[in-house]
């Protein structure tokens, strides 16, 4: 059975994360409280295949997550992957406590059909018992979560089509939720602190705000790597895959530091902070005690120190493989550098464990 928020799986399965530019696939295992990465891959997606979370080219995506698959070597075939929050409906609702699975099922469709802003055909449902109502005695608080069919059919297409198998739909905030556990680790953050996580991708920019390593808050926006890429596209005349090497591995003219890369940093940190300024002015919080930079942009030489500078605040570099050991297939200084892209793929991978 396929599952919106993830059940426990009892096996293991592939996290996949499918983002605008990449297909990327991995492999966890843990014995003994301690993880051990067994496997990646990472598969260039055609242009516009996947635009802004939204699939537009099934079969260019399957081929790429099948390129995924063979690049990692992997012998697993059950795949954990993720929608975008943006993409499905959430809500608490209060329960009253001792009902089994099948009771809470026939309830919270009935209660469904007052939330959810579509007819219940055309969505698929889920839910978790997130524990004790704070409010009501004899009550569980159940997370009630729905997402439109035809963006699960989408990635469900996609995955079968490569020869592998979903078990788990979760969703993407979530998967991050539970990477971050690694970091905050690894770190010794305060687990009582308030961290302010930004995945930055190629086209599309996901801010999600942890408290007591829960999410409180989620947005995304359209800003990313791509407006680095297209710049220089335009400016040195290159082709977009030359433009994306160039960016990564360097080549380019004299100006491009001062003039291209320099005003593209400034405007991360300032889409950084409107994005804060967004949630304090939308919550009771006035701050942030960590911010944790994920996504490929991240990786970018001193942007870590730039948003420090600027903005005050502790900011990290997100790892959540920092301590984990790692199998002989697996190139330990590439996966150094995809790693604060992997977050969403380790924190789906780690659902093997749940």
């Amino acid at each position: 059975m396929l599952h919106l928020l993830g059940k426990n799986s009892r096996s293991i399965v592939l996290g996949l994360d499918v983002s605008s530019t990449t297909a990327k696939l991995l492999e966890l295992s843990k014995s003994g409280g301690h993880y051990r990465v067994e496997s990646y891959g990472v598969a260039n997606l055609p242009l516009d295949a996947v635009i802004e979370k939204t699939i537009n080219d099934i079969p260019a995506l399957s081929k790429s997550i099948a390129q995924a698959a063979a690049l990692s070597e992997t012998s697993v075939t059950l795949v954990a992957a993720a929608v975008a929050g943006s993409t499905v409906i959430t809500k608490l609702i209060e329960m009253p406590d001792g009902l089994n699975d099948d009771a809470l099922e026939a309830t919270l469709f009935v209660e469904a059909d007052q939330h959810i802003p579509y007819p219940l055909e055309e969505v698929a449902l889920d839910f978790e018992v997130q524990g004790g109502s704070l409010d009501l005695e004899g009550y569980n608080s159940v997370l009630l979560a729905a997402c439109r069919k035809e963006t699960l059919d989408a990635r469900v297409e996609a995955i079968e089509a490569a020869g592998l198998k979903p078990t788990i739909i979760d969703i993407e905030a979530f998967a991050i939720e539970r990477a971050f556990e690694l970091i905050q680790r690894h770190l010794k953050l305060d687990p009582n602190s308030t961290v302010a996580i930004f995945d930055i991708g190629a086209t599309m920019t996901t801010l999600s705000v942890l408290h007591r390593g829960r999410s409180i808050y989620t947005r995304e926006q359209v800003f990313g790597g791509k407006q680095l890429t297209d710049e220089i596209m335009g400016r040195y005349g290159l082709p977009l895959e030359e433009a994306g090497l160039a960016k990564k591995h360097g080549g380019l003219p004299d100006d491009y530091e001062p003039e291209v890369l320099e005003p593209f940093k400034e405007a991360v940190i300032q889409h950084i902070s409107r994005s804060l300024q967004l949630f304090f002015s939308s919550s009771h919080y006035n701050d942030v005690d960590s911010i944790v930079l994920a996504g490929g942009v991240a990786c970018m030489a001193g942007l870590d120190r730039l948003v420090r500078e600027k903005l005050g605040t502790r900011v990290v570099i997100a790892n959540p493989f920092q301590g984990m050991t790692m199998s002989s297939k697996v190139d330990a200084v590439a996966l150094q550098d995809d790693a604060p892209g992997l977050m969403i793929a380790c924190g789906l991978a780690m659902r093997s464990f749940d």
